[in-house]
């Protein structure tokens, strides 16, 4: 089955949230784990990203439909300034803090909960990797190189409009995608303790030595 990668248009954002979902379990399929809340993460994951950055998302569709994305910001910083100013103060007014023993909390409630105290992935040394970006896509689309060809037009995007380098967080719990990126020449920059699991920072440069790390 052919896929073909394309901008983002307004008519996408449901299906990006969609796959947002059915990859929000570490990389598989979070659906099971978000039956109180299908649009928890899709709320960090994806909309910030067309609202503030439509012009670094693309998409990838074949015949069944959209089946992937990838979305970018170019300065990471400034990203996440717009995203506290104008995007979670609507997130924490619709969605209280859990309180209670954490334990008994839903993945929706730990998410919920994230969003009154998020922690930004930003790269040191900041100036070496401003940009970031992240990448999803379902089952079908996997293992076919559409994933890199993504990557690797997005990367060109933001090489474009003068960034250095970019980086991005996964879970320790996904090793097929700490692999995948390591085939992308993306080094690890860092790591931070989660409830269950580590967030690794992985980072590229985009200059003449991207592929060097």
């Amino acid at each position: 089955m052919t896929a073909t990668i394309r901008d983002y248009r307004p008519s996408d954002e449901r299906a990006a949230y969609w796959i947002c979902l059915k990859t929000g379990d570490h990389g598989a399929d979070g659906e099971p784990f978000y039956r109180d809340d299908p649009d928890a993460l899709g709320r960090i994951y994806v909309g910030p990203y067309l609202r503030f950055e439509p012009n670094l998302a693309l998409v990838l569709e074949d015949a069944e439909g959209v089946c992937g994305y990838a979305f970018g910001a170019l300065d990471s910083r400034a990203f996440y300034a717009r995203y506290e100013r104008e995007w979670r103060p609507a997130l924490c007014a619709s969605f209280p803090e859990p309180t209670g023993d954490r334990s008994t909390w839903t993945r929706a409630q730990a998410v919920h909960y994230g969003y009154h105290h998020p922690e930004y992935d930003d790269a040191e040394p900041y100036a070496a990797y401003p940009s970031h970006l992240h990448i999803d896509l379902l089952p079908r689309a996997q293992g076919r190189g559409c994933g890199r060809a993504m990557m690797e037009r997005l990367m060109e995007r933001l090489r474009e409009r003068g960034s250095p380098g970019v980086h991005l967080a996964l879970s320790s719990l996904n090793p097929r995608a700490h692999r995948f990126y390591a085939s992308l020449g993306f080094t690890e920059l860092a790591r931070r303790a989660d409830v269950d699991h580590e967030t690794i920072i992985m980072g590229r440069r985009l200059g003449e030595n991207a592929k060097s790390g």
